[in-house]
């Protein structure tokens, strides 16, 4: 096996990349290098270290998404009270080494290879905690893993940490109707009277891939994506351009009032899946957040026949309307022998507390059966 980095994905031929990365939309070539072509990356503290491993006749057989970050944010597994004890010691936190893809906190592949290779599945392990030794970097974090990654990972004594996000999954659902059959009495009257409100607020919503926005509707979408981040005094780190670059992979749904576009969600879709990621609104509408997020979207998954609805990280309201939780697994390599023993105790004392959050959350079900896949 040859070894490399590259700290760019134009370096690297796109199909010699997807055919590691599956169908996955987030770790695909052209949704990686927009956020580079896009200049999401490095005003934020992303430096992408693509980790690449080759065959002897030089084929791509191995690689894994990666960055060296200088801060903490767009990660969405929070360790900002671990660099916060690196200070007070003394020590030095940051850079670190990031496998995940940038802002988005979505479950996908990490180690990256044909048919699922265990043994470069391995060696990229190997190979990312080297290049921390090499670059003197605290600590390596892959997040966000399948479960396939995950055991792979933690095989190499890794110290592991999970959270819990809230999923729907389509039971063959004829449509949105049948869906909420399987609901409780309460629940089901709960969305339909949320639901009611939108349609008798005269708000109209319809539903358009990337590749169909003229630059008109795109600027409004993208002022809607903006706004939510400035109502929160955050940084909107997507740009225009990298929305445009995976417009095909783009699916937006746009409220509009008197024919006025109000609202937008923008959603990413897989092969099977369909994934939420922002939302924007002008003005306060009872219960167009959860029309546009949550059930616009199931209704999209139904018709599509996709199986999967990812409406985005955090958010124990989605329970009551029908996404359950489950778990979200990330492996972390620390390089400082004392702090790793000290995470290591703080994390077996979060995952005992999780795992009761866990079966808390599990209690909320708003269906008559609980679903467990």
């Amino acid at each position: 096996m040859k070894y490399q980095v590259a700290e760019s994905l134009s370096t690297i031929p796109a199909d010699a990349w997807n055919a590691l990365a599956g169908d996955n939309p987030f770790v695909q070539h052209d949704f990686l290098l927009a956020l580079e072509t896009g200049q999401c990356l490095q005003p934020y503290g992303w430096q992408p270290q693509y980790l690449l491993i080759f065959s002897d006749n030089d084929e791509l057989i191995g690689a894994s998404p990666a960055y060296r970050k200088t801060n903490s944010y767009g990660e969405f597994v929070f360790d900002w009270a671990w660099a916060d004890a690196y200070q007070r010691a003394g020590l030095v936190y940051y850079p670190k080494l990031i496998i995940a893809v940038p802002y988005s906190p979505v479950t996908g592949p990490r180690l990256l290879s044909r048919h699922n290779d265990e043994q470069t599945a391995h060696a990229l392990v190997d190979f990312a905690i080297e290049l921390a030794r090499q670059q003197h970097l605290s600590s390596v974090h892959w997040l966000f893993n399948r479960k396939e990654d995950y055991n792979t990972e933690q095989q190499h004594q890794l110290l592991s940490r999970f959270d819990y996000q809230f999923h729907w999954e389509n039971h063959q659902y004829k449509n949105f109707d049948d869906f909420l059959a399987t609901l409780s009495s309460k629940k089901r009257k709960n969305i339909k009277r949320e639901r009611r409100k939108v349609k008798e607020a005269g708000i109209i919503i319809k539903t358009f891939t990337g590749s169909e926005l003229d630059e008109t509707q795109w600027q409004q979408v993208y002022n809607f994506y903006q706004i939510t981040f400035m109502k929160k005094h955050g940084t909107a780190t997507l740009s225009l351009d990298f929305f445009k670059a995976i417009a095909h992979k783009v699916i937006t749904f746009i409220a509009f009032d008197n024919n006025k576009a109000v609202a937008a969600a923008i959603c990413i879709k897989g092969n099977n899946a369909l994934y939420g990621r922002h939302w924007g609104c002008y003005e306060d509408y009872d219960s167009l957040h959860f029309e546009l997020c949550y059930y616009t979207g199931i209704e999209y998954c139904i018709h599509h026949q996709l199986q999967h609805f990812e409406p985005g990280a955090q958010g124990k309201h989605k329970i009551a309307r029908g996404f359950l939780p489950v778990k979200t697994v990330s492996s972390h390599w620390v390089a400082h022998p004392e702090f790793n023993r000290v995470i290591k105790d703080h994390l077996q004392r979060e995952a005992d507390a999780m795992e009761d959050y866990g079966k808390e959350l599990m209690d909320a079900s708003p269906f008559k059966q609980i679903h467990r896949d």
